[in-house]
């Protein structure tokens, strides 16, 4: 685009005398100035330009950076194994502390090897203390892996050129004996201590340095063993590097079977609640409806009653009928979509007598026994118990097929006890238990938690099991009632 120039000098003020054409002209000419300027390219933009492979490269520096140079000789001991370990909890109780140091015995065990290794195979002359010491420097990079990983890998490239050195055959270049057990034996234990990305960084640094070593240096040697170091250490790092993959993806599973575990039984609490609430809906929907008829109908039954009490059971009834909107409401938003309310009122235990001739016909035997004084109990009480019963019966037909039960139902002062317990199962039985869902106890667990009750379940020392509950009933006097 073209720029416009004013007649004035835009590095001056315009004065008073400068016309209207010539300000709109200046106007101009700085906006478009203004829009025309390419914004200023923030520092260090050229890096968002840069080729993907430019990017891949500095991103693979820089993890070989992070790696093998930052921190190199940092202090990392080897921790002794856990003692729920996979291998150490099958070991029994006496020696499991000394299992526990195992990987630090078995890194001794290498560094003894490429002592020997190292010393055996020198080859001086009477040079025992030479041969010694070789086999000493050989070791010291094995023993490093314990408290100082990566730096145990440079002291081990370090090493291998000195004892080729020192020794001065015309084979084993570049790693002597004693240097090529304690370079894979390096490789292989700072691999197991890391990550793969460190294993491979490893590798192509042992590569690097076989390569140069016979380009530069091995021209006055027959044999040069750089060919099977790097095939032998691919191998042992491709099953190390398998490994740390395999850990990985346990460990992701089993992580993932805890929270999978954990909203399985969120979710069957959900559950449970929710059925709890549509099954006590008809016992509170029935006290709201009572309350409400009786408040409408307590004027008619008093003889000019005054108005202060016609307006207090007016109250009644509305805050009745108010409360019972809200509770169908509020079941709406519970209720399944394929929920059917019950066309018959809900159980109580005047109704355990039938609930137990189902059960027979199925092929449980069970029994009844009432102790206490049976009274009137409150409905949502009466309602818990019966499921409870009924819960924990279907429990002994799935699990403990064949098997006798004993159903007991304790009034006592203050709340109601109930016991259900079943044998155990007879070995030849013809009918093989079923799993379950795992609904039953955490919908007795809830129901028991709802009405401030106290509950145990587990199983009884002649192989059956053993359901007990107490729900707890609040004691009404004659002169409050």
């Amino acid at each position: 685009m073209t720029r416009v120039v004013p007649e004035t000098d835009a590095r001056e003020p315009l004065s008073a005398g400068t016309t209207a054409t010539t300000r709109s002209a200046y106007r101009v000419s700085v906006t478009e100035t203004t829009h025309q300027q390419p914004p200023a390219a923030p520092r260090g933009a050229g890096a968002g330009t840069r080729s993907p492979e430019y990017q891949a490269v500095r991103n693979t520096l820089r993890g070989l950076r992070q790696d093998l140079f930052r921190e190199p000789f940092a202090y990392r001991p080897l921790p002794p194994r856990r003692p729920d370990g996979p291998f150490v909890r099958r070991l029994p109780a006496r020696p499991r502390p000394a299992a526990q140091h195992l990987p630090h015995a078995v890194v001794g065990a290498l560094a003894l090897i490429a002592l020997l290794a190292g010393a055996l195979s020198s080859g001086l002359p009477g040079g025992d203390v030479v041969a010694l010491l070789i086999g000493l420097l050989c070791a010291l990079p094995v023993l490093t892996t314990l408290v100082r990983p990566v730096g145990a890998f440079w002291l081990s490239l370090a090493v291998t050129p000195v004892a080729a050195l020192v020794k001065r055959g015309d084979d084993d270049w570049p790693w002597m004996p004693g240097a090529f057990v304690c370079h894979l034996a390096v490789l292989v234990v700072v691999a197991l201590r890391t990550r793969p990305r460190t294993a491979a960084w490893m590798w192509v640094l042992t590569a690097a340095y076989a390569f140069l070593s016979d380009v530069f240096f091995g021209g006055s040697y027959y044999y040069t063993n750089s060919g099977p170091m790097m095939v032998t250490s691919a191998f042992a790092l491709l099953v190390v590097c398998l490994w740390h993959v395999r850990r990985n993806a346990q460990q992701e599973v089993t992580a993932q079977q805890t929270v999978t575990a954990h909203e399985r039984s969120r979710r069957t609490a959900l559950e449970e609640r929710t059925t709890i609430a549509r099954e006590l809906h008809d016992v509170v929907a029935h006290h709201m409806s009572v309350v409400a008829i009786q408040a409408e109908a307590a004027p008619y039954r008093v003889e000019n009653p005054p108005p202060e009490l016609e307006r207090a059971f007016a109250t009644i009834r509305e805050n009745a009928v108010a409360a019972l909107t809200e509770l169908r409401r509020i079941l709406g938003v519970v209720r399944a979509e394929d929920y059917e309310a019950p066309d018959a009122p809900q159980p109580t235990l005047a109704d355990l007598d039938a609930l137990l001739v189902n059960v027979r016909g199925a092929g449980l035997e069970v029994e009844k026994v009432v102790t206490g004084a049976v009274r009137e109990l409150p409905q949502g009480v009466e309602l818990s118990a019966y499921r409870i019963v009924q819960e924990a019966l279907s429990n002994s037909l799935r699990h403990a097929p064949g098997a006798g039960a004993r159903v007991e139902i304790g009034y006592v002062l203050g709340g109601l006890g109930v016991r259900v317990v079943n044998g155990p199962a007879p070995h030849p039985s013809l009918v093989k238990p079923s799993p379950g869902a795992g609904h039953g106890l955490t919908g007795m667990r809830e129901r028991v938690a709802m009405l401030g009750g106290e509950m145990t379940a587990g199983p009884t020392d002649d192989g059956g099991y053993e359901v007990a509950v107490f729900l707890p009933v609040a004691t009404v006097n004659e002169g409050d009632a």
